[in-house]
């Protein structure tokens, strides 16, 4: 297939700056998801595999989910159905809404700092 191993340290862009592009953008994305609680990042590691998988890469002109299985994905949000017969569905679809008022919240307040 010719690929090659390529050995680098940690923040060293020369060696592999496509990697250290991609953990930059993965850090600010969990930023926006832990600023009240920095030790739940965790839990958000399966959305911020989403977004990656669903954001549009300039250089393969797609995204990732794209390239693997051949179609663009649902949006996230319709998942989130209005109503259910199972509580714990209940539960998830308004832990979801929860979740996605605080992504709008902290990406407001990161806005509002950046323009003052």
């Amino acid at each position: 297939m010719g690929t090659q191993l390529a050995h680098s340290s940690s923040y060293h862009p020369q060696s592999d700056g496509q990697t250290e592009i991609v953990n930059k953008c993965l850090e600010g994305y969990l930023r926006c998801f832990v600023s009240d609680n920095k030790t739940q990042w965790v839990k958000w590691l399966p959305l911020a595999e989403w977004w990656y998988n669903t954001s549009f890469h300039t250089a393969a002109k797609m995204t990732p989910f794209m390239a693997l299985y051949g179609y663009h994905p649902r949006p996230i949000t319709s998942f989130l159905r209005e109503n259910s017969k199972v509580q714990a569905v209940e539960d998830h679809i308004e832990h979801q809404q929860e979740v996605i008022q605080l992504l709008k919240d902290n990406l407001n307040l990161t806005q509002n700092r950046r323009i003052t």
